[in-house]
């Protein structure tokens, strides 16, 4: 005879009939539907935490859009503007050739100021989109901005302080557009915040 047979056959105790019962409202609770109330609120918690992660995504694809759309329009002409500024460079290559001497020329004195005037008018135009001209002349050299061409012995200022430059470089928007092509001296003064440019350096300090 089993155990299951003693439990509720005619030799079954007080204690067994009630263990019989205990278990039969575990096994019927257990088998009980869920509370629909606490699935409602399970659901409800998962529409919550779906709807934020999609506000948040849609948020970041706006910002994303916008900043886009604004580089759209700052960077746009970028190629152009590059093309423009090498016509430009030529404009001043030729101011740059013609003697002091015959700027005084009747002659001549006409056709200078209107190169002069073009060259103006083209920086002018390439400024209302966004293209600004590098000033770098008594500023620390930045491998940023600048690119160092060669060194200008100049013991009156801080070594690799930019001294002349070769080309002028340009910025668009917030990014550069072409590096300005410059001389840095070399053997200045070892003020503090000189000696901090370290990799900034564009030559070998080969003077201790």
């Amino acid at each position: 005879m089993t155990d299951e047979t003693t439990k509720t056959g005619p030799n079954a105790t007080a204690a067994d009939l009630a263990q019989d019962v205990a278990d039969t409202v575990e096994t019927a609770a257990e088998t009980q539907e869920p509370d629909p109330v606490e699935l409602l609120k399970a659901e409800n918690s998962d529409l919550r935490d779906r709807y934020l992660r999609l506000a948040a995504e849609m948020d970041n694809l706006r910002r994303r859009t916008e900043r886009e759309v604004k580089d759209a329009k700052s960077y746009s002409v970028a190629g152009f503007a590059r093309d423009m500024l090498a016509v430009s460079d030529n404009l001043r290559r030729t101011l740059d050739a013609i003697p002091a001497e015959l700027h005084d020329d009747a002659g001549l004195k006409t056709l200078i100021e209107g190169v002069e005037m073009t060259e103006r008018s083209m920086l002018s135009a390439l400024e209302r989109h966004g293209v600004r001209q590098i000033e770098p002349v008594g500023q620390k050299f930045d491998p940023n901005f600048h690119q160092a061409m060669f060194e200008v012995p100049n013991p009156e200022v801080p070594n690799n302080t930019v001294v002349q430059v070769v080309q002028a470089g340009y910025t668009i928007g917030e990014r550069v557009l072409r590096p300005a092509m410059v001389g840095v001296a070399k053997g200045g003064p070892k003020l503090a915040e000189v000696s901090e440019l370290g990799s900034n350096s564009p030559f070998d300090e080969k003077d201790a």
